[in-house]
């Protein structure tokens, strides 16, 4: 599936939470969770800053997701957000039984901006989420949105 006009204003609104995550001194990551009606059920972003490197929006949206939505409203949600999910996110995805992720940014790309930056890799594997997940549609990344998060990663990652 494209990704839609709507889709973009829902990863507009990740850029955004990944804004205020770097703004607060953490990683710039954000994540929603938007239901089968279009209505924002969750939104986060990145908590890591104080040392609990589980602490992904994407990771946030899939515990909320089994507190509050049965399997069907599950299977039926999206996950929108800034960056691919990375391999634990990826895999909490699928285990609580979300649908689709939408994302502005890919894994790779990060990647190749660590590169070029000098920046240290990440302790984990830069895994597309098709690789850990493959049965979760998935579309991105979004170019709409490529110079916002690279901007934004620079400013965290970068030398």
């Amino acid at each position: 599936m494209a990704i839609s006009e709507s889709d973009l204003g829902h990863l507009r609104r990740c850029v955004e939470l990944a804004r205020e995550a770097l703004d607060a001194g953490d990683e710039p990551f954000g994540s929603v969770l938007v239901d089968s009606t279009g209505q924002i059920r969750f939104a986060d972003h990145n908590r890591v800053s104080g040392g609990d490197h589980t602490r992904h929006p994407e990771f946030a949206i899939a515990k909320w997701a089994v507190d509050n939505l049965d399997p069907g409203e599950r299977a039926a949600a999206t996950v929108y957000t800034s960056g691919e999910h990375c391999p634990m996110c990826s895999a909490a995805h699928a285990w609580v039984g979300l649908g689709r992720i939408v994302y502005a940014t890919s894994s790779a790309q990060l990647s190749d901006w660590l590169t070029e930056w000098g920046a240290p890799a990440p302790p984990v594997a830069a895994l597309p989420i098709g690789t850990v997940a493959p049965g979760v549609p998935v579309d991105g990344p979004a170019p709409e949105l490529t110079d916002a998060m690279r901007t934004l990663y620079r400013a965290r990652f970068g030398s």
